[in-house]
């Protein structure tokens, strides 16, 4: 790697030493490799629309023409980044992350959101990359926003749902479905993570 070597974000590096980016497909060189170290720095900087291939190439060093031999199109690139950042990582940055405020022992409801917040708020500052990123891009990618939904808050609502009936069961909360509290929760957590045009409904 060249520049962007030493300043990428843990949910890159991880991929990286899988070999993989987009639906399982390997990292085959070195040039593939800095594209989307490239790639992420200047969708990260200036979103998808403000983006150019060129100026990617040129912080990749590869020529223009290298990139579309790997992405067919510009969004194909995006799609590669964003797509197994939330497949293949975040979802298990989530559970294992999550799971030690998930499953720790809580004196009251209040702590357990605090716990949580403080928990989302350390991860994003380490991924501030991929946050910007999904961010940013959310709003304009419907299917993004269905990736989104389906592997991040589905596997996390099942579990939020666990941790509010164990508190309704000790008369903490008020006995409303336990889904929409969690929903509730999630969508306030959200709140301090992403920005309002970026949340999912």
């Amino acid at each position: 790697m060249n520049a962007n070597e030493g300043s990428m974000e843990p949910w890159m590096e991880e991929l990286l030493q899988e070999g993989a980016f987009g639906e399982g497909q390997p990292v085959k060189t070195e040039k593939q490799a800095r594209i989307l170290a490239a790639a992420i720095e200047v969708f990260a900087e200036k979103g998808y629309a403000g983006s150019s291939t060129s100026e990617i190439a040129q912080r990749a060093g590869v020529a223009e023409g290298t990139i579309f031999r790997h992405y067919r199109t510009k969004k194909d690139l995006l799609v590669s980044i964003v797509t197994p950042a939330m497949m293949r990582l975040m979802a298990p940055f989530v559970i294992r992350g999550f799971g030690d405020v998930l499953d720790a022992e809580h004196d009251s409801f209040e702590q357990f959101v605090r716990r949580m917040i403080d928990n989302r708020i350390a991860f994003a500052s380490r991924n501030k990359r991929l946050f910007r990123i999904v961010a940013q891009e959310l709003p304009f990618h419907p299917e993004m926003r269905e990736q989104f939904k389906s592997i991040i808050l589905t596997q996390v609502l099942s579990r939020l749902t666990t941790v509010i009936e164990k508190f309704q069961g000790a008369g903490q909360i008020a006995p409303l479905p336990a889904h929409t509290v969690a929903r509730l929760t999630a969508s306030a957590l959200i709140g301090y993570v992403l920005p309002p045009n970026a949340r999912v409904r």
